[in-house]
């Protein structure tokens, strides 16, 4: 019989009070628990990814981005940092292959493109793109400069997506992995005033979801991925609350490894909304929504097994754990609250590979 897998899960946070870093959790997949086991020095490191081999951590730093190496128990050690060209990053994201590591930048709308060396470590930035366009906007107090929130590669790498909160838009860079330039070949215009926050592929690599937080939906395209065809062609625009809220902002979402449910946090309302996937036609359907007990849920992760979800409460200083019972379409707390200064995103890994 194969040994259980053991999966850690990373938590960035900010470190302007007590938290000094990323914190390393053991996940218990069955209770649906965090324990924390260590914590890595860094300062800021508001996003975080792993390798597809699992071997390296990535994350923003106020002073770019850092490399960690990951141990056999999931812990980190530094490796080294490099400075990104541009103001401080908010995203990051990382090509199968460890080629090239991704940075959004929200301060200042940039994404750069970085080589990444064979042990692991961060080289020298190969490109560098500064967003530029008008938003799309009904009216003057909407106008915004650009403000990239998510890049995120194509299923097949050909492509990067720069969902961009200020310009409303999703632009789409054709990578040349040889010379280490981007070009842009397309623009996705969302909706008006939307606000693109978040971006995923569905596992099959069929569907684009585009979560905006301004207009509080999920904008779901079906990708071609051919050139000679249209790119991302909008199916539908889900709605992430019941009824309008002005004040409320969808923050971030995750879906369950096998792709059946897609889970959606909701900043001022404390919430997460639960949607169906369908897989034919890559919809989503309301199933329920549960308070997060906690103030400002800034990211949310699904555990493996897909029985419970972490929320982080930004605000509360606290990762929570819910259970969720579909047939009963509810979701219930589970544990005590995990106390975290200011966490801001979360990925859960297994340890020794992809996970």
């Amino acid at each position: 019989m194969a040994a259980a897998k053991k999966y850690v899960a990373y938590v960035g946070t900010y470190t302007h009070s007590n938290s000094v870093g990323i914190h390393v959790y053991d996940v218990d997949t069955k209770k649906g628990a965090l324990t924390e086991r260590s914590v890595a020095p860094i300062n800021n490191p508001s996003f975080l990814t792993t390798s597809h081999n699992g071997k390296y951590l990535y994350s923003i730093a106020d002073e770019g981005v850092a490399a960690f190496s990951i141990d056999e128990n999931g812990d980190l050690t530094k490796i080294n940092q490099q400075w990104i060209g541009g103001m401080r990053g908010d995203y990051v994201e990382v090509d199968s292959k460890n080629r090239f590591l991704f940075v959004g930048g929200y301060h200042d709308g940039r994404v750069t493109m970085m080589k990444l060396n064979s042990d692991g470590s961060i080289g020298d930035i190969s490109c560098g793109i500064f967003q530029s366009g008008l938003p799309i906007s009904a009216s003057e107090k909407r106008l915004d400069h650009p403000k990239v929130t998510c890049v995120k590669l194509t299923p097949d790498e050909k492509y990067l997506l720069a969902a961009d909160l200020g310009l409303h838009m999703v632009k789409v860079y054709k990578i040349d992995y040889e010379l280490g330039k981007l070009e842009l070949e397309d623009i996705i215009r969302c909706s008006m005033d939307s606000g693109p926050r978040a971006l995923h592929f569905s596992k099959d690599g069929k569907f684009l979801y585009v979560l905006t937080e301004l207009a509080n939906a999920i904008e779901i395209y079906k990708y071609s991925g051919e050139n000679n065809q249209t790119l991302f062609e909008l199916v539908k625009i889900v709605p992430t609350l019941k009824k309008d809220f002005p004040a409320a902002g969808s923050t971030s979402f995750d879906f369950t490894a096998d792709d059946k449910y897609c889970l959606v946090t909701v900043d001022a309302l404390n919430t997460v909304t639960v949607f169906a996937r369908n897989a034919e036609d890559g919809t989503l359907s309301y199933e329920f929504e549960t308070m997060v007990s906690g103030d400002y849920p800034k990211s949310i992760g699904v555990l493996p097994g897909n029985e419970f979800y972490a929320v982080l409460n930004h605000d509360t200083n606290e990762i929570r754990t819910f259970k969720v019972f579909p047939e009963k379409k509810c979701a219930l707390m589970e544990n005590k609250p995990v106390k975290v200064s200011t966490p801001n995103c979360i990925d859960i890994v297994a340890l020794g590979g992809e996970g």
